[in-house]
């Protein structure tokens, strides 16, 4: 079990090191600041051309909310292929290696970081499955930069799932948390909407509270319970 939870760990930080040194235009801006993000606010919104469903009332770029506020947002998957969700960021949650990770092989460098988990409510508003996709969610960490969550191989216990499910068709809600592991023991400042550089980020703040305890294993209920025995 230990080997297997050691590889799971590099992967996870494999995962947190691209955040901030992508150089791709299509990265929603790792590694610039929040300030400098927002240089572009007065121009054309990138969502101005995107191709939405009849009646959809975006939240604007640049919009300030608290937790608890749910923001209409809308970006593009891939070229022509456009997503719309109602995104409520429902907690925000600072933890420790020692609290969360019990059993997990941290190493030294490891540790220089802080871990955090979001929580959100998301609902695909639009009319794109969005089946395992990444929740399109980030934090700002205590330096103005961007931080990508970061993925499992399989189900962490403490804050899962930060993906979408297998199928996440028109009206379909996911209870999701995220977790994120900010540089240098940073500050998680806000949570950031924000699909591309030119994009003058949706941001949340709120106070930091204890991580939930994970979710006991519910024993399975109806006939079929003892056949899997």
């Amino acid at each position: 079990m230990g080997g297997r939870v050691s590889r799971a760990l590099v992967a996870l930080l494999l995962g947190v090191s691209v955040a901030g040194c992508s150089d791709d235009d299509s990265d929603p801006g790792a590694g610039e600041s929040q300030s400098e993000s927002q240089s572009t606010s007065g121009s054309a919104s990138p969502t101005d051309s995107l191709l939405l469903p009849e009646g959809t009332d975006l939240t604007p770029g640049g919009s300030s909310l608290e937790v608890g506020e749910t923001a209409t947002v809308a970006y593009e998957v891939r070229q022509g292929v456009v997503a719309v969700l109602d995104i409520t960021v429902t907690r925000l949650e600072k933890t420790s290696f020692d609290e969360s990770f019990v059993g997990w092989d941290i190493d030294a460098d490891t540790r220089t970081k802080k871990p955090y988990f979001v929580r959100a409510t998301v609902t695909n508003a639009g009319e794109t499955d969005l089946a395992e996709r990444p929740v399109p969610l980030y934090i700002v960490d205590g330096s103005n930069t961007l931080v990508e969550a970061t993925t499992f191989g399989s189900a962490f216990k403490p804050c899962d799932p930060g993906l979408f499910p297998k199928s996440f068709p028109t009206g379909a809600t996911l209870d999701a948390c995220l977790v994120f592991l900010a540089p240098d023991k940073g500050d998680l400042t806000a949570v950031s909407f924000r699909p591309t550089q030119e994009y003058d980020p949706i941001t949340w703040t709120g106070e930091l509270k204890a991580p939930k305890p994970p979710k006991k294993d519910e024993p399975k209920k109806g006939r079929g319970a003892s056949s899997n025995r």
